[in-house]
């Protein structure tokens, strides 16, 4: 009957860790195999534990040359849908003129819209006015799908701020500028980065559309793609472990340091 009771009171918190269990299960087979030397290029089953994986990253040159790309295009394309996708997010939310329920629906079109399609559709523009495929055809195009979720991200942070705020600064005096740096900006803030690693990841981990419109550059993605024909370097586990190690350490500084400012901001007792 304890048993029974204990299970009762916390069966939300088990199917919660039995999910998050399934979803990570894929991450923890890629962690583990990074410390694998296979029995051939074609074999992925655990054969022996290794380091050499994680000492040498770079065995493969073409695999670093891939990611690195796949970073730059990765960093340009976030810098530029995070402004723009932010000065969207504001003009939607503050202000109110002609067209602006249209424009929330193009946003959401975008998201819901099939990357083959977009991926297609990026390639007939781009065709039809003569640029080559490239690097920057795969920025552009990365640029177009990102921004709508940038857009949805920082708006959400906006619609759940108190305008009190804002203008219980102006009624002490502070300019819009200074209002904007010090009131506005600070609470938008972890809307807009989490927007932004968002973007990054959307953009490093896309194939379909960046297939479509890379010519002949190639990103992380697509030279996995290529190599799964030939066999997989146990490196592309590296990359992926690593990959996924910043991630969660982003996080957990943001974290932390919303704790550490929310501890800060209660009243002592």
């Amino acid at each position: 009957m304890r048993l029974w009771r204990w299970l009762a009171d916390r069966w939300v918190m088990i199917v919660a860790l039995l999910v998050l269990g399934y979803l990570a299960l894929p991450i923890l087979v890629v962690a583990a195999l990074s410390f694998n030397r296979p029995s051939s290029r074609l074999s992925y089953d655990f054969n022996e534990f290794t380091v050499d994986n994680w000492r040498r990253p770079c065995a493969t040159s073409d695999m670093c040359e891939a990611v690195v790309r796949s970073v730059q295009i990765g960093f340009l394309a976030t810098v530029v849908a995070t402004v723009l996708g932010t000065l969207m997010a504001f003009a939607l939310v503050r202000h109110r003129f002609r067209g602006r329920s249209a424009i929330n629906v193009l946003v959401f079109l975008s998201m819901a819209t099939p990357e083959l399609v977009m991926g297609t559709s990026l390639l007939a523009l781009f065709v039809s006015a003569g640029v080559p495929q490239g690097f920057w055809t795969v920025v552009i195009s990365h640029v177009m799908f990102c921004v709508s979720f940038v857009v949805v991200t920082v708006k959400a942070r906006l619609a759940g701020m108190d305008r009190r705020l804002e203008e219980a600064a102006m009624d002490l005096y502070a300019s819009e500028w200074q209002t904007f740096r010090r009131i506005t900006l600070p609470l938008v803030l972890p809307g807009i980065v989490a927007a932004a690693l968002l973007a990054f990841s959307l953009s490093f981990d896309d194939f379909i559309v960046t297939n479509f419109n890379a010519g002949t550059t190639v990103t992380f993605p697509m030279y996995v793609w290529g190599a799964a024909q030939r066999g997989i370097p146990p490196q592309v586990n590296v990359i992926g472990t690593a990959m996924f190690a910043v991630a969660l350490l982003l996080v957990g500084l943001s974290s932390l340091r919303g704790r550490r400012a929310r501890r800060t901001s209660e009243p002592a007792r």
